[in-house]
Formats: C-alpha cells, sequence, structure tokens
C-alpha cells in the first residue's frame, strides 16, 4: 500500500476525505493508504462468496457485507474495507453511521500480490481485537488456495488449509460450507501461473 502524503489525519478528517474521494482508502492510525485497484478475479471471487452466503443465510438471522461496507477497529485506529463480512443477528454501527461497522463474525478476504503480507499479519493482529471475530478466511487469486484460522478459545486460534485436492471449505464460526469449485466459479488462472503450480 503506498501513502497518500507524509502527515497524519485524524479520523473525522479521513471520513471527510472518504465522502469526497473517487477511491476508496484504508485509515490505519492516522495515515491514509489509497487501495489498491482490484482484479476481475478478485471481483469474481469474493462475489462467489458473497452470492452463496447471502442464498445460504436468506431465512437465518445473518447480515453478509461485500467491499463498500467500512469496518472500525477500535483499539487499533483502522478503517478498513474488508471483501466480504458475516455479521451475526444486527449490525453494529459505528457512530450511527450505516456505512460503518464494528462486529463481524467472520471475514474473508481475497489476497493480492501486493497486500498479502499485510492482510495476513497486522490485519489479522487488528481483526483478533474485535470482541466478535471468529474466523478469517483467505482465498489466493492466484490458485485454487485457501487459508482458514478459527478461534477456538481465549487467544487460541486453529489453522487450515485448503488446495485442489480438497472438495469444500467448511467454515467453524457458522454452519456453512462451499466447494472450492464454487469459489473460484468463472476464474481463468493465466498460464503463466499454471506454470508455477505444476513447477
Amino acid at each position: 500500500m503506498q501513502l497518500t502524503e507524509q502527515r497524519y489525519y485524524s479520523p473525522e478528517e479521513y471520513l471527510a476525505l472518504e465522502e469526497v474521494a473517487d477511491y476508496k482508502s484504508e485509515y490505519i492510525d492516522g495515515q491514509i493508504f489509497p487501495m489498491t485497484g482490484g482484479s476481475t478475479d478478485r471481483n469474481q471471487i469474493a462475489g462467489n462468496f458473497y452470492a452463496e452466503l447471502n442464498f445460504a443465510f436468506k431465512k437465518l438471522d445473518y447480515r453478509v457485507y461485500m467491499g463498500d461496507v467500512r469496518l472500525w477497529i477500535a483499539k487499533r485506529r483502522i478503517y478498513t474495507y474488508p471483501d466480504v463480512m458475516i455479521v451475526a443477528g444486527e449490525p453494529e454501527y459505528f457512530n450511527n453511521r450505516i456505512d460503518t461497522i464494528v462486529n463481524p463474525k467472520a471475514v474473508i478476504e481475497v489476497l493480492s500480490e501486493s497486500t498479502k503480507g499485510y492482510d495476513k499479519s497486522g490485519k489479522f493482529e487488528a481483526y483478533r481485537t474485535l470482541p466478535s471475530f471468529e474466523e478469517y478466511i483467505l482465498i489466493d487469486q492466484t490458485k485454487v488456495h485457501v487459508e482458514q484460522f478459527y478461534k477456538t478459545g481465549k487467544k487460541r486460534w486453529s489453522f487450515g488449509e485448503y488446495d485442489a485436492e480438497d472438495e469444500a471449505l467448511a467454515l467453524n464460526s457458522v454452519e456453512f460450507q462451499i466447494p472450492l469449485d464454487d469459489i473460484y466459479n468463472k476464474v481463468k488462472f493465466t498460464q503463466e501461473e499454471v506454470d508455477k503450480e505444476s513447477l
């Protein structure tokens, strides 16, 4: 992520700028980082996951949000836009802003080359400060590979990974299962990516 300017902004300044911006930015403890442009594959994967969750939860007390809903992480002073979030029951809004929530039960991120290091470490650490947060799914957009972290107790998390040999991903925080083929439906990996996988 690239820093917009070497200066610090208050959360209120960031929100005011975000209201009129042509593109979304993340806010991390006073600094503003423009979000990298998405790819069609990233969009497809997030859309596939969102659509399956939304259908599965149609008559259940869960909400699913994608992309444009902001998350406030108070203990780290971070505003961010997860690819997909699951909320149990009603969303809890920060300062009555209907575009910003504070209570995701699970977060799904589609990894890009420029952000995957941060998504796996710093962002995951920040998400874990949220009392409601119980599960984190990281999806590779360049190959069939999914990482799953779910809470098993106070400060205790379990890890699992899935690749082309596995048939489906089962979430732990909610009753939901999705075939890997459905996650990657209509995603066409480049020949370069296929060649890397065969090495």
